[in-house]
């Protein structure tokens, strides 16, 4: 099974790795930058719509290079507000190559009140962090997950249940694409 994801970071490939080796045998991950469409730093809404965007350009690109994936996985880190608080999550899109589609959201952690203002001047989350901790490119590696949890949970691991969570559709498709009368509830 060959699935296409929206990013060369290999944190968002592994992840995708791992989610669909749960569902398939043989699983062949090929990562493709393509745009998202939303601001660098997404908020609200804007999450889930560039993982949409993203996983869309990937089923477009293979219908007209011929690639042969069956998946097509965009994955996008953003925030959002709930019950008065920010939180700090991962957005996935997975589609089919029917263009079937499903969402999913990787766990929501809480974020300080000073990274937040910077988020929403446009920083982007992966930059606020490399200054904090002095280090480089940490988004490709144990990202703000890992630095709020001491190494606890990393960011492969933050987007795993996402993947799998954004599958739930096409994999219970008679459920979501069904007529109700089908169904006895």
């Amino acid at each position: 099974m060959k699935i296409l994801v929206g990013s060369q970071n290999p944190v968002k490939i592994d992840a995708a790795r791992e989610a669909f080796s749960r569902f398939f045998d043989n699983v062949e991950i090929v990562g493709i930058n393509v745009p998202s469409g939303v601001p660098d730093q997404p908020v609200e809404e804007q999450v889930l719509e560039g993982a949409k965007n993203r996983a869309g350009a990937l089923r477009r690109l293979n219908n007209e290079k011929n690639l042969g994936a069956g998946y097509f996985v965009g994955i996008e880190g953003g925030i959002a507000m709930l019950a008065g608080k920010w939180f700090s999550f991962g957005g996935m899109c997975v589609m089919d190559a029917k263009g079937n589609t499903g969402f999913g959201t990787s766990p929501l952690f809480e974020l300080p009140e000073f990274i937040i203002s910077e988020l929403l001047k446009g920083v982007e989350l992966g930059d606020v962090m490399d200054k904090l901790q002095n280090e480089t490119n940490t988004k490709q590696k144990h990202g703000a997950i890992g630095f709020f949890t001491n190494g606890v949970m990393n960011r492969k691991e933050l987007y795993v249940p996402g993947i799998i969570t954004a599958m739930i559709p096409l994999v219970k498709s008679e459920l979501f694409n069904g007529k109700r009368e089908d169904f006895i509830i």
